[in-house]
């Protein structure tokens, strides 16, 4: 696939899958690394990064613990921003959207995919939480062995959320940092289109 320019008249959606695949076919590690910037309800912000889980109906998803920092900042407040960021393409994608959790049934088949390590993995630990690592390792085990041969069920508060974008920056580096900048907003059931300097 070519890499897409931004222009007035592009759907921003091609764009990022435009680059994207021109990211993965550079075979770095984790192209889907996405950093995803929460706020509690009195503002304070948190950042971490996650793994991009597809593009779904519009929505970028990802999974993780509800009770989780993260988990409980979506709660109280679903406006996130996402970065993309490929030195190897010399891009950057961000994007401010809403998140909400993924249907029962998403999350489920999403779990069942997962190699069961990191299945038994998710079901042991009270992610975000202080605690003690043997105490956790030894939690590992007991998941283990209470599921031995038999498939491992997704917990309750773990899941997916998908964040549906109101604004796509698309950064592309140039010499001297005289960088370009495109950005679309949503707007009805389109987009305003402007270039801001670098």
């Amino acid at each position: 696939m070519t890499l897409l320019d931004p222009r007035p008249d592009s759907d921003p959606y091609a764009i990022f899958d435009s680059w994207y695949s021109a990211t993965e076919r550079a075979a770095p590690p984790h192209p889907d690394a996405m950093m995803i910037a929460t706020a509690s309800p009195d503002g304070r912000p948190s950042l971490r990064t996650v793994l991009l889980k597809g593009v779904v109906d519009g929505r970028f998803r990802f999974f993780t613990h509800y009770a989780s920092r993260k988990g409980r900042e979506l709660a109280d407040n679903p406006n996130v921003a996402l970065l993309f960021y490929w030195p190897w393409i010399t891009r950057q994608v961000r994007i401010e959207g809403v998140a909400s959790k993924l249907s029962s049934d998403e999350s489920d088949r999403y779990f069942a995919s997962r190699p069961r390590e990191s299945q038994i993995s998710a079901f042991a630990s009270p992610q975000s939480r202080p605690i003690d690592r043997d105490m956790l390792e030894a939690e590992r085990d007991r998941v283990e062995a209470r599921y031995l041969g038999k498939p491992v069920p997704r917990p309750s508060e773990w899941g997916g959320f998908g964040v549906e974008p109101g604004v796509f920056e698309f950064w592309v580096g140039q010499q001297a940092r005289f960088h370009e900048r495109y950005v679309y907003r949503r707007s009805g059931s389109g987009w305003l289109y402007e270039t801001l300097a670098p």
